[in-house]
């Protein structure tokens, strides 16, 4: 093969069974990643397409005519009475294992493909598809006036035109015989009656779950497995409903993932009927941590008093001491033992007045460098020293006077006025005391 001259094509999203920026989420729900699309001149490769049409019905089917049929490709496969209209998901060896997993056992479910679509048959079917959710309502007031206990939650045409399909949801028996009489003669089409559960009228309609992403059942979970409580219990959920119940009322099929890890590694955890007995008390199953393999006991059985923390290991050797009539001194080993530490204060010998500012404003220092005087003479330590000593001085003094009798106060207020004013007349005279006398 010359492959220098082979012109290779670049397979997409939507390609291989992806999808590229959420384009092909309405059309190819449940697509399978076909990665062997670039395989060449595969040995093992089958005639076998896989054919997707409205919301979660597939089918699957045989390509007798050798047509060159791509993912995305519009086919017209046999249906009966008549053909139906789909679109290719999966092309090549991967159907056959799609097969094992839909259970198809008998070859006689497997039928052919016919052509590719031509604009005829797109224009019936999309003129069929017009007409689903007219039909659907018109149906479900038709069952209420009968009487019947039934929900109809979806219809679809057959890409002919010729043969619709009613799904429909009901907790008991129905006997719909009268139904399918006035649909037929209503619509004048074929009726097919079949009857779905909750979880895939969920996947047919779509939506958000809790989780905040797109539901299983309507982007890639087909096969539903029982659901009970008990995948609730192994995981330690609490067995609220509401939080346990999905879109469609029912478990959510997602408690089933994980319950196997859970399971696997609940079979290493003590058993929490055994209680284990130290040399001071008996301590009893508080909570386990199953995925971190930890078991927290308690002195009290029905409360939570002096709880401790310890390995399922060291449980189930405290439990084999136990058996042999041992105690030991503490649930805890010694080299394991966990140190409480106080907590540290980290503004203990903090000073939370250091972050204040300053209330002074600076003064300017016009250019000069900061500690320098306008003289230039260096600044003096002493300075604030002696600031506050006259300071406290000042104080002193104004402490012993509020300390004196009012009068002499008085008088020494008396006094210190004489003495101004004889001082003052001096000054006038231009002499001193000692100059004015004979």
């Amino acid at each position: 093969m010359d492959y220098r001259n082979m012109k290779f094509k670049v397979a997409t999203g939507c390609d291989h069974g992806g999808c590229c920026g959420g384009c092909c989420r309405s059309d190819h729900q449940l697509n399978t990643y076909d990665w062997l699309a670039d395989v060449v001149n595969d040995p093992d490769k089958t005639d076998l397409v896989e054919v997707q049409f409205k919301n979660t019905r597939k089918g699957y089917y045989h390509n007798v005519n050798n047509l060159q049929l791509t993912k995305g490709d519009m086919v017209a496969v046999e249906a009966s009475p008549g053909h139906d209209i789909g679109v290719v998901t999966l092309t090549g060896r991967l159907v056959a294992l799609q097969i094992k997993k839909a259970n198809l056992k008998s070859a006689d479910d497997i039928k052919r493909i016919y052509r590719l679509a031509k604009p005829v048959d797109l224009d019936k079917y999309e003129e069929a598809k017009s007409r689903e959710n007219d039909t659907m309502i018109q149906s479900r007031q038709i069952a209420k006036d009968l009487g019947l206990k039934m929900k109809i939650g979806d219809v679809e045409y057959q890409g002919d035109g010729n043969k619709a399909i009613f799904y429909y949801i009901a907790d008991e028996r129905v006997d719909f015989r009268q139904l399918i009489k006035v649909l037929a003669d209503t619509f004048h089409v074929r009726i097919e009656m079949k009857q779905i559960g909750a979880r895939q009228e969920a996947g047919r309609i779509g939506g958000t779950g809790p989780c905040g992403r797109e539901l299983c059942c309507a982007t890639w979970n087909k096969n539903f497995v029982s659901v009970n409580t008990n995948a609730a219990r192994f995981q330690d959920i609490s067995l609220n409903p509401q939080k346990l119940a999905g879109m469609c009322g029912k478990l959510k099929c997602c408690l089933n993932y994980e319950v196997d890890n859970y399971v696997e590694a609940a079979k290493r955890m003590p058993s929490k009927e055994v209680s284990l007995h130290t040399g001071d008390a008996e301590h009893f199953v508080f909570k386990t941590d199953i995925l971190a393999g930890t078991v927290t006991y308690s002195t009290d059985k029905n409360l939570a008093a002096n709880l401790v923390t310890i390995t399922a290991e060291r449980a189930r050797a405290i439990i084999e001491m136990n058996r042999r009539g041992e105690k030991p001194d503490s649930l805890e080993e010694e080299r394991h033992k966990q140190h409480t530490d106080k907590p540290i204060d980290l503004l203990a010998n903090a000073d939370l007045s250091r972050f204040d500012k300053s209330k002074r404003p600076k003064r300017p220092t016009n250019g000069k460098p900061k500690g320098e005087k306008r003289d230039g003479s260096a600044p003096q330590n002493g300075a604030p020293q002696q600031r506050k000593e006259q300071q406290r001085q000042r104080e002193q003094q104004a402490e012993k006077r509020r300390q004196r009798p009012q009068q002499a106060r008085a008088q020494e207020g008396k006094q210190e006025n004489n003495s101004n004013r004889h001082r003052r007349d001096n000054q006038r005279r231009g002499g001193s005391p000692t100059n004015n006398q004979p």
